[in-house]
C-alpha cells in the first residue's frame, strides 16, 4: 500500500488499541463512582446499626457514687458518750441520798451578807443557810473555807434539814453507805440526830435531811471538822 493510502486509512479506521483505550477510560470512571457511592452507603449503614443498638441497650453514662464518710474513732467516742445514759453506779455518785429534784432556781451567789454573820456566831465552826443552799466554815468569825453550793433536804417533804445549834458526832469514810436508805454517803460527817451529817452527793436533788457537798468538799468538811465542832444550820 502506498504511503498516501495507508495515512487515509489510519484516519478513516483507528487503530484498535486507541479504540479500546477510549472505550476502557469511559467505564473506568463511572466504575469508580459506584465503588465510592458503595463504600458511603455500608459506612453509613454500619452507623444506624451502631446508633441503633446503643439506643435500645439503655446503657447511660456511669455516674460515680460517693462512698459514705466513715467516722473517725473519735467522733464515733465523742458521740456514743453524748448519747449514753448513765448507769446505776453514775447515778448513784451524783445524787446519793436524795429524793425528788428542786424546782429550776437562780444560780447560787457565793458571798456572804451581813444576814449571815448575823445568823450564824462566831462560836460556830460550820454554819449552813437553808434559803440560801450555801454553807462555810469558820474560825473566831472569820471564814476559813467557803462559802460553798449545798443541797438540803426538802422542806416540808418530811425529809427537813433541821436548823438550829449541833455538834460533831463522829465521821466516817469515803466508802461508808446509810444503813437507814442503803445509799452512799462518803465523807460523812455527823452532827444532828437521824443521822444528819455533811456528805457528798447531788447538787441538783434534795437529800433526805442531810446537806449535800461535793466529793472533794465533804472531804475537806470531814478531815477540818473536830469532833465536838459547834455546826450552825439556819
Amino acid at each position: 500500500m502506498s504511503p498516501g493510502r495507508q495515512a487515509l486509512s489510519t484516519l478513516v479506521h483507528p487503530a484498535p488499541r486507541q479504540q479500546a483505550g477510549r472505550i476502557w477510560g469511559k467505564l473506568r470512571f463511572p466504575t469508580r463512582l459506584g465503588v465510592t457511592a458503595a463504600v458511603a452507603g455500608l459506612v453509613g449503614v454500619t452507623v444506624m446499626i451502631a446508633a441503633v443498638i446503643v439506643a435500645n441497650s439503655g446503657t447511660r453514662p456511669a455516674v460515680p457514687v460517693p462512698s459514705p464518710a466513715k467516722a473517725s474513732p473519735g467522733a464515733s467516742t465523742a458521740i456514743e458518750r453524748a448519747n449514753a445514759v448513765p448507769s446505776i453506779s453514775q447515778q448513784g455518785q451524783q445524787g446519793q441520798g436524795h429524793t425528788s429534784s428542786p424546782p429550776p432556781r437562780l444560780p447560787v451567789q457565793l458571798v456572804l451578807t451581813a444576814v449571815d454573820h448575823q445568823n450564824c456566831p462566831a462560836t460556830a465552826t460550820a454554819c449552813v443557810d437553808l434559803a440560801r443552799h450555801i454553807t462555810w466554815l469558820q474560825a473566831q468569825g472569820a471564814v476559813t473555807f467557803g462559802p460553798v453550793q449545798m443541797e438540803p433536804g426538802k422542806p416540808g417533804g418530811g425529809h427537813e434539814t433541821p436548823r438550829g445549834t449541833f455538834q460533831v458526832a463522829w465521821k466516817a469514810g469515803p466508802t461508808y453507805q446509810s444503813n437507814i436508805y442503803h445509799e452512799a454517803m462518803p465523807w460523812a460527817t455527823f452532827f444532828a440526830a437521824g443521822g444528819i451529817a455533811f456528805h457528798g452527793g447531788s447538787l441538783t436533788a434534795w437529800s433526805h435531811g442531810c446537806v449535800h457537798l461535793t466529793n472533794a468538799n465533804a472531804h475537806y468538811y470531814n478531815e477540818h471538822l473536830p469532833i465536838g465542832a459547834q455546826v450552825v444550820v439556819f
